[in-house]
């Protein structure tokens, strides 16, 4: 090993050891022990450019194992990416750009918010995804505009977690050759040997996914990781799974190799040690030699010559494709939320009843050609969901173009290779499976809210509604979950208007993900239902004057409210009914617009959901009442089912009168 190459490995360690000593809080195992394979990725084989992070082609780096968050921001210090000194030493405070776990949209040169072990994983599936799909739409002979690897970095953990092997089993069906994988190979855990819960042959079972697997034995020899690297590139057809054999907590006596390296500081006299181990000849913390950031200067100069070549490239590319230069604007440009609004097809107009999934659907194949980028798919569940986009293709190994993606039974791998495909920019993305699974999504989902990343999550049969298939399959209390979640709209549509409003909201959206929850049975159109949906809650039936009660609800319970309303006054009482298709939306709207809707001195009210009534409180208040379910569902045809758990007219008009 070169001397620069090594004082800058260290260098690396030092800062990261230092950083979290300081913060008396931090993981320094994983960044000693990797170190040198993060080294040799960053220097000699990555095309990334400091001076224009987000640059289209660049390489995508995740670093999964984000408690190794130091690693990260040495890098980002050393190759010149804005994080300075000072932020270095303010790791883990209120405020500061190094926050314990790497955040996307703080950080600059942070592709993905990682923390639970595994999602990084899953979300460099769907960035290498994107490359793939988008390398199909714009290369040309001799143009290679999109051309790029994504490289992700974990550990033991993330191979424990079961969304890495759903992940990797998509990615060698889909040959997803440009992603490479770099294995941590330490054999620790936080509980101690790996060994304890974790025997199995990780390689073998890489291979049966259909990857190449390629193992470096001493993860300190920088030739033998670049050459591993190479190795994988070299690859056309298959991921690539790159284990490199670490010690963890490398170049401190008294933690290598131990699972105290893990999550705890060194301790001070460790740290110490470590430097003379390392043979580091400086005292002062945080000191960098001015020949390591000379030569990470003289890498950033190289980097960013290779920017200026793919410019000279894509310039001639658009010169003699400008048709492709006007797609590429057009995906890479984002949505113009006010020409969808304003588009009088996209607004459904509905003669009969139809189930809400159904007009998803139809709501999809009018938005895949307004936004050419537009992508997605279901957890194999695409006839339930509606979720296909018709004469796109599927996307597979032979067919990289094709919009439609078969995610198979992976729910949670599935939202999390969506965030990754939206992370990667240039697409918009869209998953879909059963409500009752958000489950399984959530995970994900919170990822997508906490990075502000617009997915959208198509979530079909969402009630008592789904019948025979039983409590399994009925949620109950999973719209209080999502609707729990900052960050998260979540729309439940009374009809075709109502659909077309959600639908608009989510794919117009650009920092707020959005749950879409439909209906598997036919809804009749509301005469009342309007593009005020938009507000997320609004007067779908009134009365005249003051209402004395107003009923609140969503989807399938609309049509009951109405129905109620209608008996109600037909004994003299004034009833307001409230759709309530987002109550996200509807707390964004004005105070003074909420209290138009819902006057403070109304104070008999009835919600009327067929799911959990959590979280109805705050419209419902201390003297109102609720129609909903307190239990888990039946099997049973729906319409049993919803006279079984009391969503009737005569039920919803007795709670009524007996406020």
């Amino acid at each position: 090993m070169k001397a620069i190459d090594a004082l800058s490995v260290n260098s690396i360690r030092v800062l990261a050891a230092d950083a979290i000593q300081k913060a008396n809080s931090g993981h320094p195992g994983l960044p000693l022990g990797s170190a040198p394979m993060a080294y040799e990725l960053w220097a000699n084989h990555m095309n990334h450019n400091p001076a224009n992070p987000k640059w289209e082609n660049r390489d995508r780096f995740i670093l999964s194992g984000g408690h190794g968050s130091m690693l990260l921001y040495s890098l980002l210090h050393l190759f010149g990416y804005g994080l300075t000194k000072e932020d270095i030493m303010n790791f883990r405070q209120l405020g500061s750009l190094t926050p314990g776990h790497p955040e996307y949209g703080h950080t600059v040169g942070v592709e993905a918010t990682t923390g639970p072990l595994g999602a990084g994983m899953g979300m460099a599936v769907g960035m290498a995804l994107a490359e793939k799909h988008l390398a199909a739409v714009f290369n040309k002979e001799n143009y290679p505009v999109v051309d790029h690897y994504t490289y992700v970095l974990g550990g033991d953990g993330c191979m424990m977690e079961g969304i890495s092997s759903e992940a990797f089993s998509l990615a060698g069906t889909m040959g997803l050759s440009k992603l490479i994988v770099l294995y941590d190979s330490n054999r620790i855990s936080i509980e101690g040997s790996t060994d304890l819960a974790f025997r199995e042959n990780v390689e073998e079972r890489m291979k049966a996914f259909g990857f190449q697997t390629i193992t470096v034995e001493d993860g300190t020899n920088l030739d033998a990781i670049g050459l591993a690297i190479e190795a994988a590139k070299a690859d056309t057809e298959r991921p690539s799974f790159i284990t490199i054999k670490t010690e963890i907590g490398y170049g401190c006596p008294a933690k290598q190799g131990k699972a105290s390296a893990h999550g705890e500081p060194l301790g001070v006299d460790n740290v110490k040690a470590m430097r003379e181990t390392l043979g580091w000849p400086y005292e002062e913390p945080f000191f960098v030699p001015d020949e390591v950031y000379a030569h990470f200067a003289k890498l950033a100069e190289e980097k960013a010559e290779t920017e200026a070549a793919w410019n000279v490239m894509f310039a001639a590319y658009c010169q003699e494709y400008p048709e492709m230069e006007a797609l590429w604007e057009k995906y890479h440009s984002g949505v113009d939320a006010d020409s969808l609004m304003n588009n009088e097809k996209l607004w459904l107009e509905q003669e009969k009843p139809e189930a809400t999934r159904s007009l998803s659907g139809k709501m999809i194949n009018l938005l895949k050609d307004e936004i050419p980028g537009m992508i997605g798919g279901s957890a194999d569940l695409g006839p339930s969901n509606k979720t296909e986009m018709k004469g796109e293709g599927d996307f597979s190994a032979e067919n990289s173009a094709g919009r439609n993606i078969h995610f198979g039974v992976r729910e949670l791998a599935m939202a999390a290779i969506g965030n990754g495909i939206m992370l990667h920019g240039g697409l918009r993305a869209y998953v879909a499976t059963f409500f009752v699974f958000s489950d399984y999504v959530k995970p994900m989902a919170r990822l997508s809210a906490l990075m502000g990343v617009p997915l959208t999550f198509v979530l079909t049969h969402d009630s008592i509604g789904v019948g025979e298939d039983g409590p399994t399959h009925e949620p109950i209390e999973q719209l209080a979950m999502l609707r729990a979640m900052p960050n998260l709209r979540v729309f439940r549509p009374c009809d075709a208007m109502e659909t077309s409003a959600a639908w608009l909201t989510a794919a117009s959206s650009e920092k707020t993900p959005t749950a879409l929850v439909l209906t598997r049975q036919n809804l009749a159109p509301i005469t009342g239902s309007s593009r005020e949906a938009l507000k997320g809650g609004y007067v779908i039936d009134d009365c005249e004057g003051t209402p004395e009660v107003i009923l609140i609800a969503s989807g399938s319970e609309v049509e009951l409210a109405v129905k109620a309303k209608a008996e109600l006054e037909a004994e003299g009482t004034k009833v307001r009914v409230v759709s309530m298709p987002c109550m996200e939306l509807f707390e964004e709207q004005s105070a003074e617009y909420r209290e138009t809707v819902l006057p403070r001195a109304v104070r008999k009210r009835v919600a009327i959901e067929a799911l959990s009534d959590f979280g109805w409180g705050k419209y419902v208040g201390l003297d109102g009442a609720y129609v909903c379910m307190k239990s888990f569902g039946a099997s049973a045809p729906a319409a049993k089912l919803f006279e079984k758990f009391g969503f009737t007219v005569e039920n919803v008009v007795n709670t009524v009168k007996a406020l």
